[in-house]
């Protein structure tokens, strides 16, 4: 008797759930779509990120040639970056670019790309106490500096270009000074030509950042340890002729700045 109770209670527990189910399915059947749009962008102020990816999703499903289908996929962008699902938020972005190229807020979608994968490996503690942002995931560092790259160099006018300029800069840098971390590293443990060839790659892709003179540093320490005298006593000379220039943390990309000159005048690329 006390088994078929349970037996009973289980099933009635069951439908009461698919009853539930089948009242929520119903709230929205029948919404339009200004009406799903509604819903979402007021639960995204709200802060209701998940009930916001799911009218959104709803949205666009149901009216995917919508007039606010478009802004619903940047929306949903949004939403999910902030319910911290990067890799949803990304492809979003990508899905917008793909299928509106020419629309007005595609310096939004790359500037968002940026922001989101700038952002999608810090921890809480980095958020309030600032760490070195060099020792963090160079792929998705680099993949922000393109993004806000695209966002200069192609929409140079938008809203966003001069504040994607700025992140650029830090990006880049950062991914100089992981690259002589790199780079310190080979040599603390003595492979000596491999932190050579990583300070001579800073040198080449990094110009106008700080960290080419810590770059040429350890080339010159390398070279002393490979008994290559030359070698190092060239690269200190690079080191002497751009002490001025280290202090700058300009960065422009395409020019040929005067330690490029001058790394071509010794002719280093060629040992």
């Amino acid at each position: 008797m006390g088994r078929h109770f349970l037996y009973i209670l289980l099933a009635a527990i069951l439908l009461a759930g698919c009853a539930s189910n089948k009242k929520n399915d119903d709230k929205t059947r029948n919404w339009s779509a200004d009406r799903f749009y509604t819903e979402a962008s007021g639960a995204l102020a709200e802060g209701d990120y998940e009930d916001a990816i799911k009218y959104y999703e709803l949205l666009e499903a149901s009216y995917p040639y919508g007039h606010q289908a478009a802004q619903a996929q940047l929306d949903i962008a949004f939403a999910y970056y902030k319910y911290d699902e990067a890799d949803s938020a990304i492809d979003a972005l990508d899905r917008f670019i793909r299928l509106h190229p020419e629309h007005p807020q595609v310096a939004y979608a790359y500037y968002m790309k940026g922001v989101v994968n700038l952002n999608r490996n810090l921890g809480l503690l980095d958020r309030f106490i600032p760490t070195d942002s060099s020792q963090r995931d160079p792929e998705t560092f680099q993949a922000a500096y393109d993004a806000f790259r695209e966002v200069v160099e192609r929409y140079p006018a938008s809203r966003y270009a001069k504040d994607a300029k700025q992140r650029a800069i830090f990006l880049h840098n950062s991914i100089a000074r992981h690259e002589v971390h790199v780079a310190q590293y080979y040599l603390d443990r003595g492979a000596y030509l491999a932190a050579a060839n990583r300070g001579i790659y800073v040198v080449q892709n990094y110009q106008r950042t700080p960290s080419v003179k810590d770059a040429l540093e350890i080339m010159a320490q390398a070279y002393d340890k490979m008994e290559l005298p030359k070698l190092a006593e060239d690269t200190r000379r690079v080191l002497a002729l751009n002490e001025a220039n280290f202090a700058s943390d300009e960065y422009k990309e395409g020019e040929k700045s005067l330690l490029r000159s001058i790394w071509d005048y010794f002719g280093l690329d060629e040992n």
